[in-house]
């Protein structure tokens, strides 16, 4: 099968300048606001396709932007390995769910993907924090993983509740962001070798999930010039009030109409 004519497979019916625009669209929320890659791209494309189809598509994109996210390579190492019990747990979690539940797909995958959003996008405009406690770290990491990678086997969402609990640990910003790059690189490749077990990830589709690479880092690129420009504050807010009444309306459309 050519390229071309996976392309128009994997698509299923979904126009293809709506999902390279969002693809692009979730590049520019990522380079804005540093995260929401996978949330932002993973939830509008369930709207036109299956939830599994639009994971396989967020692989290399969500891979790449977020291996890239980890720099600076000097100081990674010392945060994988302070971060190394949470990934067991995240890489388990995934695993673990992908077997027990499958792919996403149906109507329970479109509600879990629902709720998820809304979660989200509560927590992240209460703007409240918490503490881990140095403690806490060694048990509550692990857990913390689980529950993450579940949640992304279930639903594609890899930033429930492992962002909070990263945010929790008292980071600084870079380390921040350096520590969501590990996490959510993690749960890129657990969540494709997830797929792949179930039989829901075929070998040609990394083809076009490598395409729309190019309008997921254009929207970087851009997300990253509108930084600079723009109130980020304020953009946050529009966007998590609109992923949250995206995840209302998801919930709402299962549960009504069908």
């Amino acid at each position: 099968m050519s390229l071309i004519e996976t392309f128009s497979a994997t698509m299923a019916g979904a126009p293809p300048v709506l999902v390279i625009g969002v693809f692009l669209l979730a590049g520019i929320v990522k380079g804005v606001v540093g995260l929401g890659l996978p949330t932002i791209s993973i939830a509008l494309l369930a709207l036109m396709m299956a939830p599994v189809q639009a994971v396989a598509l967020l692989i290399i994109p969500s891979l790449i932007t977020n291996v890239w996210q980890i720099r600076p390579w000097t100081t990674a190492w010392p945060m994988v390995r302070r971060l190394a019990p949470m990934q067991v747990g995240v890489f388990t979690g995934t695993l673990g769910g992908a077997w027990w539940l499958g792919a996403p797909a149906g109507a329970w995958a479109m509600v879990s993907l629902g709720a998820a959003l809304i979660a989200y996008a509560l927590w992240s405009l209460s703007g409240k924090g918490f503490t881990v406690p140095v403690a806490s770290q060694r048990w509550l990491g692990p857990m913390v993983g689980l529950i993450t990678g579940f949640v992304t086997s279930a639903t594609g969402v890899f930033a429930i509740p492992a962002v909070p609990y990263l945010q929790g640990l008292g980071l600084q910003r870079d380390e921040l962001i350096q520590a969501m790059g590990i996490s959510f690189t993690v749960s890129t490749l657990a969540l494709a070798m997830g797929l792949y077990v179930n039989s829901s990830y075929p070998v040609a589709t990394l083809g076009v999930s490598t395409l729309m690479l190019l309008p997921a880092i254009a929207g970087m690129q851009l997300g990253e010039y509108l930084r600079d420009r723009l109130s980020p504050l304020v953009f946050k807010r529009v966007f998590l009030s609109c992923l949250a009444l995206l995840g209302v309306h998801m919930i709402a459309r299962e549960w009504l109409f069908n």
